[in-house]
Parts: C-alpha cells; structure tokens; sequence
C-alpha cells in the first residue's frame, strides 16, 4: 500500500492507495509549529483510524509548497515507515515539457495536478484547483505546461473582506440563494461565491481567446464543489485529482 501526502498552506492531505486504487481521503491542519514526531504521530493515528496499520505501506510520496513543514512531515513518516519517503521535486520524471521561464519555480502541486489530469483526459487542459489560493494553469497538446494564473483563495478574499470592514459579520460559504440579495450575510455570500464563479468564466475565457481554442476544463481543491456549479462554462470536478497525481508520479519513477 503506498501512502501519499500533500503539503498545502491550509491542510495537509493524505491517502492511500492500494493496486491504484484509493481506499481513503483525509485532512490535518498544516502547523507549522508541529515536530516530526508530532506529525509522525498524527499520520500514524489517521492512517489507523481509517483501518490501515503501518507495516502494511510499502512507500510513501511527498508534495509540499510549504518548505517549513515538509521537513517535519517528512521525517515523521520517516520514523513510523522506516523508509525516506519519494519527494515531488525536480529532476523526477513527470512527462510535462514545463514551459516556464523558471521550470524549477513551478509549485510541487501545479505539476502533480497537471500529472493527474493527463492521465486521465487529453491536452489542451485548463485546470483549476481552489484551495487557499485558487490558480488555473493551462496544459496544452504534447504534454506542454504553459503556466497560468494565482488568485487569493475564496476563504482569503473572506477573511480579508471581514478583518477589514467593522460591520461585516463572518459567513460560512454556502451556496447563495440568489444575486440580489436581501440581508448583509447573503449579499456577502452572493458576492464571494457569484462572483468567483464569474471571476473563473471570465479567466476561462480570456485564456481561450488567447490560446486560440477551447480546452477541457476540470476542477480540483476543497472549494470547487460550491463554486463550479455556480459558473456558465462546463467544469469536470474530480476531487482527488492531488492525490492521484502523486500515485501516478510514484508510479513512474519508482524503481
């Protein structure tokens, strides 16, 4: 069984695979005051209580954007696997052709995502993961990454937009029943969810244009359930797409 983990700024994802196959999806906060024993403790726990022992995963692979915590999270696996854990990094092989102005800048994610959803559809992509940044990267035909764009995440534009103003009340983020909204909370709820989702046709749209065709579009990331239905183009949401990039990654480069 091969355990893989993903380092985001908020949460750290982890799962497990078994022949490919996921048997379960699950979420510790980053902290980026946790030891490696501390986190090696908490894998440990999650893994059992979703009935996986420890001697039963073979491997591990990492992807991380948060250099602080990696090191931690790393060598906390380490210690209850017994084995250095494979690292999303550069030099793995990944069968992008990264057409950046810097390849090494690309985040571990951007390149595991774009990973995952070649395997499973055909190129030209554009492919969106909202998480606490929300960014759309662009993959086109022979495998070609052409980059994209960062955008402040939904929960950031929230949090900004309530820190920031005396009367404005924190809201959770669920679907608004309308545009024009009736009450303060559900004109904020209109606001960030509406017009995120018009914020990502827009993009959709700028992108096409400027590539010059459409492309396949899918979402990824804790937020896209709640936003992509609101938008106009058709978006493919696939949940996992993350943590089956790093199985196809291991997959890949494992010797």
């Amino acid at each position: 069984m091969l355990l893989v983990i993903d380092i985001g700024n908020t949460n750290i994802s982890i799962g497990c695979f078994r022949e490919g196959v996921l048997c379960f999806e699950a979420r510790i906060a980053t902290d980026h005051a946790r030891t490696s024993d501390q986190y090696g403790v908490e894998i440990k726990n999650m893994l059992e209580a979703f009935g996986v022992q420890v001697d039963e995963l073979c491997d591990c692979i990492i992807s991380s954007v948060v250099p602080p915590v990696f090191n931690s999270v790393r060598t906390g696996v380490a210690k209850i696997i017994g084995k250095v854990p494979m690292v999303v990094k550069p030099g793995l092989k990944t069968g992008l052709n990264i057409c950046m102005d810097i390849p090494s800048q690309v985040g571990a994610d951007r390149i595991v995502i774009a990973v995952a959803a070649l395997a499973k559809y055909e190129a030209p992509l554009i492919l969106i993961d909202m998480g606490t940044a929300t960014t759309i990267e662009v993959v086109e035909p022979k495998n070609r990454y052409m980059g994209g764009v960062i955008i402040p995440g939904v929960r950031i534009s929230m949090d900004a937009l309530t820190s920031r103003t005396a009367q404005l009340p924190g809201i959770s983020l669920d679907r608004p029943g309308r545009v024009v909204a009736k009450n303060t909370v559900d004109c904020m709820r209109s606001g960030i969810m509406y017009g995120t989702a018009t914020m990502l046709d827009g993009m959709i749209d700028l992108m096409s244009e400027e590539l010059g065709h459409e492309s396949t579009i899918i979402a990824t990331g804790g937020l896209a359930p709640f936003v992509t239905p609101l938008c106009r183009h058709e978006i493919i949401l696939e949940k996992n797409l993350l943590l089956e990039g790093l199985n196809t990654l291991y997959e890949m480069n494992r010797q």
